[in-house]
């Protein structure tokens, strides 16, 4: 007895379950005073990098652990008092020296009085079967403080035997799988599955996701049956999907050691625990193991008028096309998120017309109750005169980033209201698609807003009171793509007028592959080769690009393929355009095509020379491993040269991600971090047009100016000490789109280009850890790059065309005038 008396937390290993007194978890011998050694500590950093040049903090403390109660009818029911004593904070990279921002403080100046006496203040732990039942501590201690301690509690719960089960504690309540060893025990914690209170929001948008990834293992380490120390190490890691430079990682790690013990304070008599709890002390009460939120506190911070009022001038429509005036609306989102509707307000209603159509994509941006209530309170949709501010809204609401139940409730309000314009009207229901669309990607088809909004959707086109709305509520689902809804579309494609069947049949194409079914394929055959009645050329070949892009049976594909040459001749190139680029640019029905083309009744030189000037290419913009940005141009002329059609069309394909752009994390050592991944696009767009008469010759020149800016932000707060981690990258860039018409000659002649400017990207990584004094430390980097520009190729009858509009002149051989 005494060596046990020596060695830490006893176990007494669990031969058989049902012998009375065999522990299952930790348990504290009799009257005996246990002394250890903790340490928490958190480092911030892009995951690859030195330690030197990672951020964070090491909270370190001597513990008094001690067996209060253990109930007379089981071993394994025990109440132990543990005691963090001698704190000390300090860098976790000890090579700062004088720039640490610890060097002349002391730990009461660092965490101040009162959250130092808290900190130390005695918990109480309740312990069945080595799990926690209940944690006891004082009422009103501060959380960030409360938590530390929750943190080395949740240390205390374990059990000896191999296997997975559930288990709550500081990071909620959460899978677990045990591994029992002779020398140890490693716990591992699937973060993935702890349910937990948290703020912040996920993204279903797979480009400016995030990808993120968390672990957590705690290894008990044991010497002749005996648990001697405790490690445990928990990481966090993102990076964003398209641009894998902001990238960003925490590492937690604790660590529990026993050093040496003492004669203890004798049992306390009882068989509740309730009763023993108050006579310890009777302010002690229940409070939850699960760690809780806290507010971070802002000192002297700017008022939001301030903020406005530095944010303002950059975002003037002359600067919005530069990465300044994205990085300076990411940043004052982030300040309206903790805005009053009142101070809102304020600004809405003293803002001129210059800059109040940004200030309005702010505040909807936002996506607060506050902002909300304040954006609808300012706008009148009643009135004709700020049309453009009601655009502004909608636009702002169907790019949500992560739209609630509350946004779509007020929209369908407003929809049922008074307009004083149509069109407004018409974006209302059609932004209301957007959202349904949005909260059903998240699990929230079922909620009432949004079974109101699919009725008034499928509803509307069912039995639309004006013609003209049927183009609405076809817009709506098409931003919808309600599965309920594609028998209305069907109907709608070979039923309707021109139009109305393109937009049909147009919606329908958005549709992933599995909702077009060998039913739905059955019409838009039907529609292609007009079994039942004429359709337009824009809708028969929508209807054919649909087949060919799901899953087309070999039949399907060879009657596409044989109709080339009885159709008209444009259309005629146009498909035998298709079949080239599925041929050329690998996509999923690429291997049917080939598999057709191998009977000569099908692949003959009669079909695969017909002529034109329609065309469709597919092509890359940018590829690497982890993902693909491609544009496609389909160009569809009528028989007299007239562009009946033309789609550009730039995709990024990514692989499939968790997704989490905004989220707090409970790290199970105690101490709150934040991540908040932030993504902004400016887009400015103007157009010319040349004519001359003398030439014969039209110019039209369409310049998109973009600027790109992406914040990683990750916070580790503990209410007296902070760091963080902020990765951006920031781009500018042009595409230019330019047509040539020459009409001195029948067909007209059309050349094509598409030009990218030279792209600058730039990146910035800001290291800081800052106490709640006001001292500091900032570590900043800058990384820079020059991408050249390019011009995109297009299909060969483009290039064949553009080298007759740009022939060079003939050279003549004499200098005169004649």
């Amino acid at each position: 007895m005494i060596l046990l008396a020596v060695l830490f937390l006893c176990f007494i290993s669990s031969y058989s379950a049902s012998v009375k007194g065999h522990t299952t978890g930790l348990s504290l011998n009799n009257d005996r005073l246990y002394k250890l050694t903790y340490s928490t500590e958190v480092i911030l950093d892009r995951g690859k990098g030195k330690l030197q040049d990672t951020v964070g903090f090491r909270i370190s403390s001597n513990v008094d652990a001690v067996l209060l109660w253990r109930n007379p009818d089981g071993d394994d029911d025990q109440l132990i008092k543990i005691t963090m004593n001698d704190v000390n904070v300090e860098n976790v990279n000890q090579q700062r020296g004088e720039r640490s921002i610890f060097k002349g403080k002391s730990t009461p100046q660092v965490l101040g009085k009162e959250n130092l006496e808290a900190l130390q203040r005695p918990v109480l732990v309740h312990l069945i079967h080595g799990k926690v039942k209940e944690f006891y501590s004082y009422q009103n201690e501060p959380v960030a403080i409360e938590n530390l301690k929750r943190g080395l509690a949740s240390l205390f719960q374990m059990q000896l035997s191999s296997g997975t089960t559930n288990e709550v504690d500081i990071s909620g309540d959460c899978k677990v799988t045990y591994q029992a060893h002779q020398d140890k025990v490693i716990k591992i914690k699937a973060l993935e599955s702890c349910k937990i209170a948290r703020s912040g929001f996920t993204t279903t948008n797979q480009v400016l996701g995030v990808s993120s990834k968390a672990t957590s293992v705690t290894t008990y380490k044991i010497e002749d049956s005996f648990v001697v120390a405790v490690m445990a190490e928990e990481t966090h890691a993102f990076g964003l999907n398209f641009l894998r430079t902001v990238t960003g990682k925490i590492v937690s790690k604790q660590k529990l050691e026993l050093k040496t013990t003492d004669a203890g304070p004798r049992l306390m008599p009882g068989k509740h625990v309730a009763a023993v709890v108050q006579a310890v002390n009777s302010k002690y009460t229940a409070r939850p193991i699960v760690g809780q939120t806290f507010p971070s506190k802002c000192k002297g911070c700017p008022s939001l008028l301030d903020r406005w009022q530095s944010t303002r001038k950059h975002l003037l429509p002359d600067n919005l096309s530069k990465a300044q005036a994205v990085r300076s609306f990411l940043t004052f989102i982030q300040h309206l998120r903790t805005a009053k509707k009142e101070e809102i307000l304020e600004i809405l209603k003293k803002e001129d017309k210059e800059v109040l159509p940004q200030l309005v994509d702010a505040v909807t941006s936002a996506q607060t109750p506050d902002s909300l209530e304040a954006i609808l309170n300012f706008l009148d949709f009643k009135s004709s005169s700020s049309i453009i501010l009601q655009e502004r809204f909608l636009y702002a609401c169907g790019f949500a980033s992560h739209p609630n139940e509350a946004l779509l409730k007020a929209l369908i309000t407003t929809f049922k209201g008074s307009f004083g314009s149509s069109d407004i009207r018409e974006t209302v229901m059609i932004i209301i698609g957007a959202l349904v669309r949005k909260l059903c990607q998240n699990d929230g088809c079922k909620l009432k807003a949004v079974v109101e909004a699919k009725k008034l959707i499928l509803g509307g086109l069912e039995r639309p009171e004006k013609k003209e709305d049927t183009t609405m509520y076809l817009l709506a689902l098409k931003n919808a793509l309600l599965p309920e809804g594609i028998p209305m579309l069907l109907k709608y494609a070979e039923a309707g007028e021109g139009p109305v069947s393109h937009l049909a049949t147009t919606t329908l194409q958005r549709y992933d592959v599995p909702f077009i079914t060998e039913e739905v394929k059955k019409t838009l055959n039907r529609i292609y080769h007009q079994n039942h009645r004429v359709h337009e050329k824009t809708v028969r070949t929508t209807a054919a690009a649909i087949i060919l892009n799901s899953n087309p049976s070999y039949i399907e594909v060879k009657n596409l393929i044989l109709s080339i040459g009885e159709l008209p001749k444009e259309m005629n190139k146009y498909m035998l355009a298709i079949v080239h680029d599925l041929l050329r640019f690998e996509m999923p029905a690429s291997k049917m095509v080939r598999r057709v083309l191998k009977e000569m009744i099908v692949h003959n030189y009669d079909r695969f020379s017909k002529s034109g000037s329609s065309s469709a290419y597919t092509g890359y913009i940018e590829r690497n491993p982890y993902s693909a940005s491609t544009y496609s141009l389909d160009i569809l002329y009528s028989g007299s040269g007239i562009l009946r059609r033309s789609n550009l069309n730039i995709f990024q394909h990514l692989g499939k991600a968790h997704l989490h752009a905004s989220q707090e994390i409970q790290l199970q050592s105690g101490l709150k971090a934040n991540t908040d991944v932030q993504g902004g696009l400016a887009i400015d767009i103007s157009g010319s047009m040349e004519f001359s008469l003398w030439y014969r010759e039209s110019k039209t020149r369409v310049k998109n100016r973009v600027a790109v800016v992406v914040t990683g932000d990750i916070t580790v707060d503990s209410s007296f000490v902070k760091t963080g981690l902020e990765i951006s990258g920031e781009t500018e860039t042009g595409l230019e789109f330019i047509s040539t018409v020459q009409f001195s000659q029948y067909p007209f002649l059309v050349c094509m280009q598409m030009d990218k400017d030279a792209v600058p990207f730039r990146q910035f990584e800001t290291k800081y850890e800052r106490l709640s004094t006001g001292k500091g430390y900032v570590l900043r980097k800058r990384k820079e790059r020059l991408v050249t520009g390019s011009e995109f190729p297009l299909h060969q009858e483009n290039s064949d065309m553009c080298k007759l509009v740009f022939a060079p002149e003939p050279e003549t051989a004499s200098n005169g005038w004649f």
